[in-house]
């Protein structure tokens, strides 16, 4: 493998997008990589810093996506499609994700030969301190959700830190519920053909700043979601 894009979506991030940029730099191990921030209309000027970063650096992009909806899934599909490269990684904006953890997940990928790599959390078999009590308790639940419905594919079909072809995301675009907070669950459980998923453990971190954007609203549009893809597989079975 040798090119990358990185896709970031992010919603009021601007206290942490400075860092994020120069840990992603400090760390990639590449010389043909793209990042690009996808603003979901941010109302705390990341505008501002994007422009000031991609100024900076050649190799930083940023879409800034004007809608009424905030929508995550929707965000990373504009980065896909202003992607210039074939291998793509997504993660967060909020530094919960380490950028350390970058190349462990390309080392992974590259090795079994991959088409989704996924960087777990593995939220039942190791303390999450990233996590809160409720982010924690939601997580789980929809990962029991997603095996007993959709069958176990990852630990972590919740996870927002992945690395994939994209050529699936093409292939799989028509079946795609592309709405939602779990681009990773839409993207594994469209594809009406084989896929090989790999876990790569990771260090998910606590956020210093920013707040989180998950709430109860958003678990059971997921729960919704689920419950849709498994009765459309049952139709086509």
């Amino acid at each position: 493998m040798s090119a990358i894009s990185i896709v970031i979506p992010i919603l009021n991030e601007k206290k942490n997008l400075e860092k994020l940029c120069s840990l992603i730099i400090k760390n990639l191990n590449f010389k043909n990589y793209e990042i690009i921030f996808v603003d979901d209309s941010s109302t705390d000027g990341s505008e501002k810093i994007l422009r000031k970063l991609s100024k900076k650096y050649k190799k930083i992009k940023y879409i800034i996506r004007k809608s009424k909806v905030k929508d995550l899934s929707k965000s990373c599909i504009e980065g896909f499609k202003k992607s210039i490269y074939q291998n793509i990684l997504v993660m967060d904006g909020d530094l919960q994700h380490d950028p350390k953890d970058i190349n462990k997940i390309i080392k992974a990928y590259v090795i079994n030969k991959a088409d989704i790599a996924v960087g777990s959390r593995d939220l039942f078999n190791k303390k999450n301190e990233g996590l809160d009590f409720f982010r924690l308790i939601m997580s789980k639940i929809l990962i029991i959700i997603v095996s007993l419905f959709l069958g176990k594919k990852t630990n972590d079909p919740m996870s927002g830190f992945f690395l994939f072809k994209k050529k699936i995301f093409l292939k799989s675009s028509k079946n795609l519920n592309k709405l939602g907070y779990k681009i990773l669950l839409d993207l594994i459980y469209s594809s009406n053909f084989k896929i090989k998923v790999v876990d790569v453990g990771i260090n998910f971190k606590t956020r210093k700043l920013g707040n989180s954007k998950m709430s109860l609203k958003i678990l059971i549009f997921l729960i919704y979601v689920i419950f849709v893809k498994f009765f459309s597989k049952k139709a086509i079975s």
